[in-house]
C-alpha cells in the first residue's frame, strides 16, 4: 500500500490493524481486507458464493489491489460463517467481521450463496439438474438443489390444499413463488415432476442433437455424453413406453424423435418360477404316462410342447428332467405339500 495515494480511511485503518499492529494468517488477512473494500463498495457483506476478487485496471481504479486478484471472496466469506456457527472463530475475528456488516444466521444470505453455486454450475453443464453429489467451487450444489426441490414440491402440496379448501396450518419448509421464480429463469425444467434422472438424460440427448449435430443413438455403448449413456436411456424409453407419462412420451416424441419398441423388438417376458415348475410337471406328466414311472435318468432331457403367449402358438421346449427330478427329491423337505401330492400322482419316489 503506498500512503502517498488517497486511501479509504477504513481500509487504510484495517492494513494497519492486520499488518502491523495483530498480523494474522496470510489468507484472513487478505479475506478481511478484501472484505473492507467489498463493504465500502457495495454497502454489505451479501457476497456471492462464486465471487472473486476482480483484477486489472477498471478494479484497481474502485480500490481493489492488483495484490487481491482473484482472491475468492465468496468462498471465504461462506467459510467464516461456517466457523462461526462451529464456535471455531476468535472473538477478535467476530468483531472484525461484525464491524464490516456481516450477518452470521441470515437464511437468505445463505439461500443466495446455494443460488449463486447453482447459476455457476448451470453455467458450466447447461442446464439444473445436478446429481447429487455434484459440487461448484467446492460447494455442494447437488444437495442444495435436492433441498430446494423438496421445498418446492411441499409448496405445491400446501397450495393444492388450500384450493380444495382444506386448512394450512404451516408453510414452513415450502419454497417462495419468488425463489422459484429464481430458479425457472435459470432453467425452467430444474424441478420435474418425474425423477431428475430421466429429465438429465432427456436434456443431454436432446444436446447431442441439437449442438454436436449427431444422430439419435438406440444402443448402449454408442454414445457418451457427460458420463450418460444415452443409447442405452433411449433403448430403455423406447421399451418401456407405455410406463411413460402423456407428457413424457410427447417429450420423447416430438422433441427427440424417439419412438416406442415394436412387438418384434421387445423382448421375451422372463419364465416366472410358477410357469417353470408347471412346464417341468406337465414333463414328468408325460414321462409317466409314456414309461409307467418316474425312474429318469439323469441326463434325460424330455420335450414337451407348450402354448405361445397368445394361447394359439405352439413351440417345443427341451427340458432337463432327469436333473429336475433329481432336486426336487433332495429337496423335498422344503416343498409345499400341494407339490409333493402332484408328484407323488406322477409315480415320485421319494426314498
Amino acid at each position: 500500500m503506498k500512503f502517498s495515494t488517497p486511501r479509504d480511511p477504513a481500509a487504510l485503518a484495517a492494513f494497519i490493524n492486520l499488518r502491523v499492529l495483530n498480523p494474522e494468517h496470510e489468507h484472513w488477512r487478505r479475506g478481511v481486507e478484501a472484505a473492507v473494500i467489498f463493504a465500502r463498495v457495495h454497502g454489505d457483506l451479501k457476497v456471492p458464493f462464486t465471487y472473486r476478487v476482480p483484477e486489472g485496471e477498471e478494479a484497481e481504479a474502485v480500490g481493489w489491489p492488483a495484490s487481491l486478484a482473484n482472491f475468492p471472496l465468496g468462498q471465504w466469506t461462506a467459510d467464516a460463517r461456517r466457523f462461526y456457527a462451529r464456535g471455531n472463530m476468535d472473538e477478535d475475528r467476530i468483531e472484525q467481521l461484525e464491524k464490516l456488516g456481516m450477518v452470521w444466521n441470515h437464511f437468505d444470505v445463505a439461500w443466495e450463496e446455494g443460488l449463486s453455486a447453482a447459476r455457476g454450475w448451470a453455467a458450466e453443464h447447461g442446464h439444473l439438474l445436478a446429481p447429487l453429489d455434484a459440487a461448484h467451487q467446492g460447494y455442494r450444489v447437488g444437495i442444495w438443489l435436492k433441498n430446494a426441490r423438496a421445498a418446492a414440491r411441499r409448496a405445491q402440496e400446501l397450495e393444492q390444499r388450500q384450493a380444495e379448501g382444506l386448512p394450512v396450518d404451516s408453510w414452513a419448509g415450502a419454497l417462495s413463488p419468488e425463489r422459484r421464480e429464481q430458479l425457472e429463469e435459470i432453467d425452467p425444467s430444474w424441478c420435474p415432476a418425474w425423477p431428475v434422472e430421466w429429465q438429465r438424460a432427456f436434456h443431454l440427448t436432446r444436446q447431442h442433437l441439437e449442438e454436436i449435430g449427431g444422430e439419435l443413438p438406440t444402443e448402449p455403448g454408442i454414445v457418451m455424453h457427460r458420463g450418460e449413456d444415452l443409447g442405452r436411456w433411449v433403448k430403455a424409453q423406447r421399451l418401456g413406453w407405455d410406463k411413460l407419462t402423456t407428457v413424457q412420451q410427447w417429450m420423447c416424441e416430438q422433441v427427440l424423435g424417439i419412438e416406442p419398441a415394436t412387438e418384434d423388438e421387445k423382448p421375451k417376458p422372463r419364465t416366472s418360477q410358477a410357469e417353470k415348475w408347471a412346464m417341468h410337471l406337465a414333463a414328468a406328466t408325460q414321462f409317466f404316462e409314456r414309461e409307467g414311472h418316474l425312474k429318469v435318468p439323469r441326463e434325460h432331457v424330455e420335450r414337451i410342447v407348450v402354448s405361445g403367449l397368445n394361447g394359439e402358438d405352439q413351440e417345443e421346449r427341451e427340458l432337463k428332467l432327469g436333473a429336475w427330478v433329481g432336486n426336487q427329491r433332495s429337496r423335498a423337505a422344503s416343498l409345499t405339500p400341494e407339490r409333493v401330492e402332484q408328484l407323488s400322482a406322477v409315480g415320485m419316489r421319494w426314498a
